[in-house]
């Protein structure tokens, strides 16, 4: 095993107090805006360059929709001549993308909802666009040759994106786009978050996953992959966590350590994750830095066994929690359904059939989970409390990444649009 992978683990004591304060959002940061905000859902349709904009609860109706590569050509000129952006261009393209560009990855809505911040892979970037007149404000190329998963601050003010081929985030102002620091990972930067009230950012890297290298033996191949701890306000690391040691600690040897996505409770003391090719998610307890529960959904029949047949890795990718903590909603993406899970005892509710879910967020009322299906074109709403599906939306192509943000209480698109 590669001496990158052997980690050091901070006190009990620096354990204890990341679980230490409550939950903030950007949803609920959001919420407490100024008047004139109306909350809705942003839905990143990947493969559009466009993000859809529907009411966060209700019947989810669409409001408008915002280009988000405005500046294409430019983009592609620019691509065009640099043989090494050209490169990586079309290896997101091939690999990541399935045969399309990946224009919208992750996004989020400035406090005042007059702008939305995307991050896109195929452009290597983070652009600011205007929700006005769909113009750009401000372009960050990104470390590398790949932008990916985001998270905002609870105050709004600050945006974390995962440079992906850089192995490093990096964290900007979110009105002026200018980077206000950076911080390492391990391979290949996922997910974010702002916890503890944004106290701290923690980051998840899930290594190489465009391999066929799949079969557990070919496990080490994947790269360091590694949960990354740090001070939000001074980007210094304050932990490390490797889920192969605690893996292997309950047996699981043959289980990926890639956390895909993840859920914290509110009281930010466990965290439910998924992992590559695993067709469930497992809880780990913070302050005791461990894994304690690991709970298997069902398998669909239909589902092809073969490991280098699922997309990038996945099995399960998508998972999100009610406001109250005691609902998990899990997206399984190869086995093509949606289900809620009551946290305390891991009963599975009805299997809601899906095509492709890739990502479950929560409506603004707390009541729905919202998964978006990328092989519908639709995202559909389950009730926590039912786990029966409520209803769908159409949206545009490819729906990946779904956001709850603000726009201006009386915007129903760009200008002209």
């Amino acid at each position: 095993m590669p001496a990158s992978r052997t980690r050091h683990l901070c006190s009990v004591a620096a354990a204890l107090a990341l679980t230490v304060a409550g939950p903030a959002t950007a949803a609920s940061a959001a919420s407490g805006a100024s008047d004139g905000l109306r909350e809705v859902l942003f839905v990143g349709n990947n493969w559009d360059g466009t993000a859809d904009v529907i009411k966060s609860s209700g019947d989810f109706t669409k409001i408008g929709r915002i280009n988000v590569v405005p500046d294409k050509a430019a983009r592609l000129a620019e691509i065009n001549a640099d043989p090494i952006k050209w490169i990586y261009y079309t290896s997101i393209r091939n690999q990541v993308g399935e045969g399309h560009d990946q224009y919208v990855d992750d996004m989020y809505s400035t406090p005042d909802g007059r702008s939305l911040v995307v991050s896109r892979p195929s452009f290597a970037d983070v652009v600011s666009i205007d929700l006005a007149t769909d113009r750009i404000n401000w372009r960050f190329p990104v470390a590398g040759y790949r932008a990916d998963h985001m998270a905002v601050s609870p105050d709004g003010t600050r945006v974390a994106v995962s440079a992906s081929t850089a192995n490093k985030v990096q964290v900007l102002d979110i009105d002026s786009g200018k980077e206000l620091g950076e911080f390492d990972t391990g391979d290949k930067p996922h997910e974010n978050f702002f916890t503890n009230g944004g106290k701290y950012i923690w980051n998840m890297s899930i290594g190489e996953v465009t391999t066929s290298l799949d079969a557990p033996g070919w496990d080490w191949t994947k790269g360091d992959r590694h949960i990354t701890v740090v001070d939000a306000t001074t980007l210094k690391q304050v932990r490390t966590i490797d889920m192969r040691q605690r893996l292997d600690a309950i047996g699981l040897k043959d289980f990926s350590d890639a956390v895909r996505p993840a859920a914290f409770t509110p009281d930010w003391s466990k965290l439910y994750f998924q992992v590559s090719f695993f067709n469930g998610f497992l809880e780990y307890d913070v302050a005791a830095d461990k894994i304690t529960r690991v709970k298997t959904l069902p398998e669909n029949p239909a589902t092809n066994p073969d490991r280098t047949t699922w997309l990038l890795d996945s099995r399960h990718h998508g998972i999100s929690m009610n406001p109250g903590g005691t609902k998990l909603c899990v997206a399984g993406t190869m086995d093509n359904y949606a289900t809620v899970v009551d946290r305390a005892s891991f009963d599975v509710g009805p299997l809601i059939t899906a095509a492709t879910p890739y990502w479950a967020t929560v409506s603004g009322d707390g009541k729905d989970c919202v998964i978006s299906e990328a092989g519908a074109d639709q995202v559909t709403a389950i009730d926590f409390a039912t786990g029966q599906k409520v209803l769908s939306v159409p949206v545009g192509d490819h729906p990946q990444r779904v956001r709850l943000g603000h726009v201006q209480a009386d915007w129903t698109g760009p200008a002209g649009s």
